[in-house]
């Protein structure tokens, strides 16, 4: 028990009302994120933060990093296409893993038989619709990190 009490004190960004979100930034995922993911995320009292929307003229891989170390939690989607999996989504989550921010996974029904073997021991929401999506986040981040200060939804 004292093992688990101290790595509660040393719980990354707790004051952070930021959630890092790595994704893949393919055809069809824009909808993934606008109806999915970024809902889900403010629906729990969080901003959800995607790099490549972000107004900047740094380095993209510094700004992942710092941005990682400014959130609460990072939001991780396996989602890929035909070309495979997403390596920087996998090295994201290490990041913020190694970090101590907690790190929440998702992937589509369609390749979620396509992850790799060491990221499948942790708990994914596979999802199939953008608004399933959206509620199971919603519910995993409520469950997992608590409600954040920002008002999201009354339900």
């Amino acid at each position: 028990m004292a093992g688990y009490s101290r790595i509660e004190e040393q719980a990354t960004n707790t004051d952070s009302s930021q959630a890092f979100v790595a994704m893949w930034f393919g055809k069809g995922m824009d909808e993934v994120f606008d109806k999915g993911i970024k809902p889900g995320i403010e629906d729990a009292g969080y901003d959800a933060m995607r790099i490549d929307r972000k107004e900047d003229t740094d380095k993209i891989d510094d700004e992942i990093i710092a941005e990682i170390k400014r959130s609460r939690f990072v939001v991780t989607d396996f989602t890929h296409g035909a070309d495979g999996a997403r390596g920087s989504v996998y090295y994201e989550a290490g990041f913020a893993r190694g970090l101590g921010v907690k790190v929440i996974s998702t992937c589509h029904k369609s390749v979620a038989d396509k992850l790799a073997f060491d990221t499948r021991q942790y708990n994914h929401i596979i999802w199939e619709k953008p608004d399933e999506l959206r509620e199971r986040l919603k519910l995993r981040i409520e469950a997992v990190i608590g409600r954040g200060p920002g008002k999201g939804r009354s339900n």
